[in-house]
């Protein structure tokens, strides 16, 4: 029988599980096998192609439990796409004329690894799921089990990505001293974006968490410091039509009552109408290595802020971004209690031999389980019918709008 070798990767944009999801997997292991050893690839992907990577010694291992407390990854994160061969080539990761998952698969090989976690998104976890099909198809003997991160809460058929509770709790806080801004000018609009390419979740989230701490806060209305002038104005997603015109209508009669404006909006609003805009004049919208257009180049908040500046009668305008502060945390409570379970669950479909992505399978009655990879997609677009959000749209006076399909 084989020995046992688990390496770890980390893979895409951060999220404040990436850490803890690590030190758990090391904590697991080291409880249940204390003497199977384990690596983590450094880079994710770029380190497997590489041959880069870190041991989790004795010491590593005794004081795995500090990784809790930090956001980021120990083992480092990068952007790679195992089929995109010319991406690939043009980074130096690989020779030309070879292809990535050949690499890959002979890199796990000479490691001698066995057991593979990727903890990352929906790119990470169907690249993920192309590796663990090339090794099956190619004789490999080689179990790959992915843990879902990503602040978007976007991947299907997952019911809560890890992470994502974090993203929303940490952009709730960092807006609660951005909005203080409206106090530094008359007819001030601020504008909060959100990370969320294609699913407005994280936004709409952040925006009820943020008004659920903002309802426990206390005011002094007689001194004119009112909850009025703190709350939010508009939360605009990706999967909700926008009538501009309308809701500039009602965003001046709310400046002109209360002297400012505060906008929740995901950095994917509107992207198809801001990228025509700019291709019809001759600009390029760069993308990245997996097709998407690269959101800082778009750069939602501003369109919003120009379009809605001049509408209003805005003085002032802020745009204000949320998304490395909040996708860089550490991992609060309820985070850490589903990597603790998830984390648990993986190692043991793990050491049974069964792939899959762990997640509470929402086509399965939502239980835990290791989902099979060829079922994980990205783009699980944010149900906007949800109870809680409609009660957040009425609370702040906006009409729901039209539900549109997001293009991925």
């Amino acid at each position: 029988m084989p020995t046992t070798k688990v390496a770890l990767l980390t893979a895409g944009g951060l999220a404040p599980c990436l850490s803890s999801a690590v030190g758990g997997l090391i904590e697991r292991y080291s409880e249940i096998t204390p003497n199977t050893e384990i690596i983590g690839y450094l880079g994710g992907y770029k380190g497997l192609l590489l041959g880069q990577s870190v041991v989790a010694t004795p010491e590593v291992r005794a004081q795995a439990g500090i990784l809790h407390q930090h956001g980021g990854s120990p083992i480092g994160n990068s952007r790679v796409k195992l089929t995109n061969v010319a991406d690939c080539v043009k980074r130096g990761l690989v020779k030309e004329g070879e292809h990535p998952l050949h690499v890959a698969a002979e890199q796990l090989k000479k490691d001698g690894i066995t057991i593979l976690h990727t903890i990352g998104g929906d790119d990470t976890n169907t690249t993920a799921a192309d590796l663990a099909a090339y090794l099956a198809k190619n004789g490999y003997n080689l179990t790959v089990v992915g843990l879902p991160k990503t602040i978007d809460n976007d991947v299907i058929p997952i019911r809560q990505s890890l992470g994502a509770w974090t993203a929303a709790e940490e952009g709730a806080k960092y807006f609660e001293n951005i909005v203080n801004e409206q106090s530094a000018n008359p007819r001030a609009l601020i504008v909060h974006e959100v990370m969320g390419r294609n699913c407005g979740w994280l936004t709409a989230y952040t925006a009820k968490v943020y008004r659920d701490r903002l309802a426990h806060t206390p005011f002094l209305p007689a001194f004119n410091l009112d909850r009025h002038h703190k709350d939010v104005d508009a939360v605009y997603v990706p999967e909700m039509a926008i009538d501009l015109q309308a809701e500039a209508a009602r965003l001046k009669k709310a400046l002109d009552r209360k002297d400012c404006v505060n906008i929740f909006v995901s950095e994917g609003a509107c992207v198809p109408q801001i990228v025509a805009e700019l291709e019809s004049r001759g600009e390029i919208v760069p993308k990245d290595a997996f097709g998407h257009y690269k959101l800082d180049a778009v750069n939602v908040g501003q369109w919003f802020s120009k379009q809605f500046a001049k509408l209003i009668g805005a003085e002032k305008t802020l745009v204000q971004k949320s998304g490395y502060f909040a996708r860089a945390a550490a991992a609060n409570a309820a985070d850490q209690r589903l990597i603790k379970s998830m984390v648990d669950l993986a190692v043991e479909c793990a050491l049974r031999g069964e792939s899959g992505v762990i997640g509470h399978d929402e086509e399965r009655g939502n239980i835990l389980r290791a989902i099979e990879f060829p079922r994980i997609k990205g783009g699980k677009n944010f149900d906007t019918s949800a109870d809680w959000f409609d009660e957040m749209l009425k609370g702040i006076g906006q009409p729901r709008g039209q539900t549109v399909a997001v293009a991925h």
